[in-house]
């Protein structure tokens, strides 16, 4: 079973931002085995030097960036699929802080991708990855989306 761990700089504290995320993590349990990964708030360093720590080696690592590449959810269910069937049944998805990650973090990433050139809250993009993730896995299966 394909394992996703998404890491979020961040804690989510309002109920609401949970409980989003508690429900795609439920839905996409059929799927494949996702985690989140909070690590604190602070500099843009520090953050980067705890990512850097936390980030496995072997993984495909897809970093969130305003300046990544937009992929329509067919193109992000494709590229899931790509990377797990060429062996890497194991992909990790970096939410930086809100000052961004260092350029150590840009260079570990496999690719950078983008939800558009609009800026997201932090909790928001975590709930959009998590929605996106589950749209990628019913894409990748052919089947139906319920709104």
């Amino acid at each position: 079973m394909l394992r996703i761990t998404v890491f979020a700089v961040g804690k989510l504290k309002e109920k609401f931002w949970k409980e989003a995320c508690n429900e795609y993590l439920k839905r996409l349990g059929g799927y494949a085995k996702v985690e989140v990964r909070e690590l604190p708030d602070s500099t843009r360093e520090k953050e980067g030097a705890l990512l850097a720590d936390a980030l496995p080696e072997r993984c495909p690592i897809l970093l969130l960036d305003i300046k990544g590449k937009e992929l329509s959810s067919e193109a992000l269910s494709a590229r899931i699929d790509e990377l797990s069937l060429s062996g890497d049944s194991y992909l990790c998805f970096v939410i930086g802080g809100s000052d961004g990650v260092t350029d150590e973090i840009k260079k570990m990433a496999t690719q950078r991708i983008s939800f558009g050139p609009i800026t997201l809250p932090h909790n928001l993009a975590r709930v959009v990855l998590l929605e996106q993730l589950y749209r990628a896995m019913k894409i990748s299966r052919n089947e139906p989306y319920h709104k």
